[in-house]
């Protein structure tokens, strides 16, 4: 491997004009493609194999309903001590609906007093208007309809309100994107201490990035790509894009710093550094290809989208990187470093990183068992877990659609704004009705139900629609146990009446989400872990080494889900990372959570150990190569790092409850994998085994392949330098190796 990727630098390095055009062109006919493209699809909502799918099905074929068709709910509220049921406000509300029901796009529209969707005492009336397309397919014409009616009912004196999701809008990543790449930047201008090392890494991502979203875009009508996958990719795209330029740069700066010209330089880089590169990338594309195994569409093809996201991160930075280092050999070093004689390769001053490394193996037992017990406190929120989807409440309250919530849960009660969908097969029984209307009383008798609407039938007249309001909000846990119970209900009420249901609505959808979820969740862990686990064991030639790396990826998780639980879902620190209500944390987020981090967890184990197995593969003993490795890597590990949770972090600010929790899932993950796993509880544990942390068994080590990623057959790839050409003056004004 080493051999193939010093043979690939040397001539990126060498054909840099060639490489930068071909990437350039690549990216310009991509980006073409996409500018041509169709619009992307919204996000596919299909759940197979859960009863809400098949409720769903069943509107769909009966009703012809579309189960994913916007709706919009106009909330009208007399001022305070008038009721709605007021002539003239009745006249406002009848014309304002008429308003927002005259579009090609609407499949119908509520009366409120047809309807009974009058509050009790009279302050608020409520119609829907439901919609043919989705709602990024409404046209602003339809739009402009409902802003219309808004407008005729406050010209009335009547407050209103749309909630729904025919407002809703693409999500904004926020400027916080804008300042996580600007915190990049800075991180990686005091890393190398020159602008054109610091900007190199941020080229390449900007390069990658492009091409990944522009090739997601230009397929997206094609492959069923949403905008979720756009936003997915742009994210790690830019995180694994920056580090992996980061990590190339730094290895080619220590190699020049060694007395090599820049070509063997540019090599020598790609042949090692790019070797734990290409695995580390591996390890991420393993993580998100293995989404597939959850079984839901849409997190499949997110996972597939990011995971080609990576790989064009892997290939941009072994090829253009090298390129691009080719017209600036000599701007990328320090001044410091043009004026310091070459030091021999593997001598290591010490610094930070082996101080640190050094402070933690005097101490190791100790170190271990604060930072497991550490990782342990801060995962105690994860057992509070509660998976679900809150929907509108927790928008902020400066949003119609927040707003138009709670005046439904005041006037209504919570419940109203979850209502539970019977879909109801009558079809076998010999008197449909009869039997459709048997089953909406049993349901209307169980406790927590509020009331329960007449049976709405097909035009064949087999199956029916019966509404169920509940006494509590949609991610209560009692309507949680209503939705359990009125299923465990099933087969006596069928047995009584003769007819069937099947139940769908915002709380069914969350528990059979969940469910999915959950029974994929532990299967797809130990599938990735253990493809991982055989990648680690053949890259690091050790039992114990890739044992080591995946129980500390747990702690870090479990660690990550707590602090999660903590501010999504408890509420702490929420004002302060723009959290507008807790609720529920989104039923993707745990499998998305396990799938990323863990691939970027190895990336650092990678790059890290690499660098320790490096020099103890020189002949260090166990001890020392431990120092040395992270005297050579600790900082840049340390910046890279960084440069990822600055970049997720950004994606805090963002509009988008799921990108907004995975940014700050993400983001916690690495701070507690980097700083408190790969950098604190990795020294210590290779402090206690010795030696004996790179044991294997020999059967073992005959059958493994051997990859050479250290760089171990570079050794002799090129003569050494004389003393003249040693020096980097000598060379270091010229390209050419």
């Amino acid at each position: 491997m080493a051999a193939l990727l010093y043979r690939l630098g040397r001539g990126a390095f060498r054909r840099r004009w060639l490489v930068v055009v071909l990437w350039l062109a690549v990216v310009g006919g991509v980006a073409a493609a996409a500018a041509q493209a169709p619009a992307a699809p919204p996000d596919d909502d299909t759940i197979p194999g859960t009863e809400l799918q098949q409720a769903n099905d069943l509107l769909d074929r009966d009703f012809h309903a579309n189960a994913d068709g916007a709706s919009a709910q106009l909330v009208f509220v007399a001022p305070d001590g008038r009721k709605v049921t007021a002539s003239a406000y009745e006249k406002a509300i009848g014309e304002a609906v008429g308003e927002a029901a005259n579009s090609s796009q609407v499949a119908g529209a509520s009366d409120p007093f047809a309807d009974h969707t009058v509050s009790e005492d009279g302050s608020t009336a409520l119609a829907t208007v439901n919609y043919t397309a989705v709602s990024d397919d409404l046209t602003t014409a339809t739009k402009d309809a409902l802003q219309d009616a808004v407008d005729r009912g406050h010209a009335a004196g009547l407050t209103v309100e749309i909630g729904g999701n025919a407002l809703h809008t693409a999500p904004s990543e926020g400027a916080g994107v804008i300042v996580s790449v600007a915190i990049a930047a800075l991180v990686l201008v005091l890393t190398f201490g020159s602008l054109v090392a610091a900007g190199l890494p941020l080229l390449t991502a900007a390069i990658g990035v492009g091409l990944s979203l522009a090739a997601i875009m230009a397929l997206s009508s094609a492959l069923g790509l949403s905008g979720s996958a756009l936003s997915l990719g742009l994210m790690l795209g830019l995180a694994v894009g920056i580090d992996y330029g980061l990590f190339i740069v730094s290895r080619f700066r220590e190699e020049r710093e060694a007395g090599h010209d820049p070509r063997e330089a540019a090599g020598r880089a790609v042949g090692t550094a790019g070797s734990a590169v290409v695995f580390a990338g591996l390890t991420v594309i393993i993580a998100l290809g293995g989404l597939a195994v959850v079984g839901i569409p849409s997190v499949t093809k997110m996972g597939l989208a990011a995971a080609a996201t990576v790989a064009v991160a892997v290939l941009v930075a072994v090829t253009v990187t090298p390129a691009l280092l080719g017209f600036w050999p000599r701007a990328v070093l320090p001044r410091a470093t043009r004026r310091k004689k070459p030091v021999a390769v593997g001598r290591v001053k010490p610094n930070l990183g082996s101080r640190w490394a050094a402070f933690v193996m005097r101490r190791p037992l100790t170190v271990l068992l604060v930072s497991v017990i550490g990782l342990g406190v801060l995962a105690v929120p994860a057992a509070s877990l509660k998976l679900g989807e809150a929907g509108n409440a927790v928008l902020p309250t400066s949003d119609t659609q927040r707003r138009a919530y709670d005046d439904i849960s005041r006037a209504f009660g919570p419940g109203y704004n979850g209502q539970l969908t019977l879909v109801v097969t009558a079809g076998d029984a010999p008197d449909p009705a009869r039997a459709a209307a048997a089953v909406a009383e049993k349901i209307g008798d169980l406790p927590g139900v509020v009331s329960v609407s007449p049976p709405q039938f097909d035009e064949r007249g087999n199956t029916a629609v019966v509404s169920a309001i509940p006494a509590a909000a949609p991610d209560a846990q009692e309507t949680t146990d209503l939705v359990n119970t009125i299923r465990d209900h099933r087969d006596a009420i069928e047995k009584e009446t003769g007819a069937g249901y099947l139940v769908t609505g915002l709380t069914a959808a969350n528990i059979d989400i969940a469910q999915k979820v959950s029974g994929a969740l532990l299967p797809y862990v130990l599938a990735v872990v253990g493809l991982a686990f055989l990648l680690l064991l053949v890259v690091f030639r050790s039992l114990l080494v890739p044992l080591k790396a995946t129980v500390g990826f747990v702690l870090s998780l479990l660690a990550g889900l707590g602090m999660l639980v903590a501010v999504f879902q408890w509420g702490w620190l929420g004002s302060l990372l723009g959290v507008n209500a807790t609720g529920p944390i989104q039923s993707m987020m745990p499998i998305f959570l396990a799938g990323i981090s863990f691939g970027l967890a190895m990336d650092y184990e990678v790059f890290l150990v690499s660098r320790i197995r490096e020099s103890h593969a020189r002949g260090e003993d166990a001890r020392q190569a431990v120092l040395s490795g992270f005297g050579q890597s600790a900082r840049v590990v340390v910046a890279a790092a960084l440069i990822m949770i600055a970049v997720f972090a950004g994606f805090v600010s963002g509009s988008d409850a799921m990108m907004k929790m995975i940014g700050f899932g993400l983001a916690a993950a690495v701070l507690l994998d980097a700083f408190v796993v790969r950098m604190t509880i990795v020294p210590a544990v290779l402090a206690l085994l010795g030696s004996r942390a790179w044991w294997l068994p020999a059967r073992l080590d005959r059958v493994l392949p051997r990859v050479d990623i250290e760089g171990e057959s570079l050794s002799h790839s090129a003569p050494a330098p004389t003393p003249a050409e040693a020096h980097p003056l000598h060379t270091i004004g010229s390209p050419r190796g």
